[in-house]
């Protein structure tokens, strides 16, 4: 099938940076940024749908730019996109006013996904699955488009695939049809990467990733391939209980909660090209 174009949810937020830095007065250490990659060595991978889509990435340049990310742990794990990490020398969770400064991620070279080793704790974490929901089925995206708190409702249109630019290498997705948001809008939904999608029967089955321009087509990492990665990090010892979702009531009256517990939050990128980042790989198996 013919690939489709999509864009990639731009992460240019004006404004929202100049949150202030925790660790500004001392030197801080490097980013420590570990990556994993199943395909290397080469082995074999589930199979994904033939549909295809191309994101475009809008940035010329590494730049400062703002995401969601929520906790998967109470003791300071989080999930967010690769891509809001990706370039970064500094990488901060908010925390009030102010940016929390995280030293340790690791990053799938498989999949639009990223973890953080050393967040903030949390009083509560998501529950993750690997399961792909049967087509037609409700999701409920959580984050923060143009830093707003919004919760985009949508339908399951199934597996696919994409690649990123003029990248030959594909990575495994979800491909959602967008049905409503709250609150209502039509806005470009950057600053939602990173945040979690949930199934109807309250599992986390992915990360936001990359959306059309206007309302349309939203996608997110493969639940199998995000499983993959937390799994390789072997940072995560909580193992919540999922409840399923009473309706879009229930979905409102949650998300309200994760935002005040603040299981669901901001996380900033700085840039910095005269930084340090050690880069190191994470043993497969």
């Amino acid at each position: 099938m013919a690939g489709r174009g999509i864009g990639c949810l731009p992460l240019i937020l004006g404004g929202v940076l100049a949150l202030a830095w925790i660790g500004e007065v001392t030197q801080a250490p490097p980013l420590q940024v570990e990556t994993f990659d199943p395909r290397s060595p080469r082995r074999p991978m589930p199979q994904w749908s033939d549909e295809a889509f191309v994101i475009e990435d809008a940035r010329e340049a590494p730049g400062d730019s703002m995401g969601t990310a929520f906790a998967i742990d109470r003791d300071g794990t989080w999930l967010t996109a690769e891509h809001v990490t990706r370039d970064c020398s500094r990488i901060g969770l908010q925390e009030g006013n102010v940016a929390r400064a995280v030293s340790r991620i690791v990053q799938s070279r498989e999949a639009d996904a990223a973890l953080v080793r050393d967040g903030l704790p949390s009083d509560d974490a998501l529950p993750l699955s690997d399961r792909v929901p049967m087509a037609g089925s409700t999701g409920f995206h959580m984050g923060f488009p143009a830093g707003r708190p919004t919760l985009v409702v949508s339908e399951l249109i199934g597996a696919a695939s994409a690649r990123r630019g003029q990248s030959e290498e594909t990575e495994p997705v979800l491909a959602w049809a967008e049905v409503g948001r709250l609150p209502a809008g039509d806005n470009m939904l950057s600053g939602i990467s990173g945040g979690p999608v949930f199934a109807e029967d309250g599992h986390v089955v992915g990360v936001n990733s990359a959306a059309t321009g206007r309302r349309g087509r939203i996608l997110t990492t493969a639940p199998d391939a995000m499983i993959r990665l937390v799994a390789a990090s072997r940072a995560v010892d909580d193992r919540p209980v999922a409840y399923p979702f009473a309706g879009l009531t229930d979905a409102e009256a949650r998300f309200a909660a994760w935002l005040e517990q603040g299981v669901i939050r901001r996380i900033f990128c700085d840039v910095d090209e005269g930084a340090q980042r050690l880069t190191t790989a994470v043993p497969n198996g």
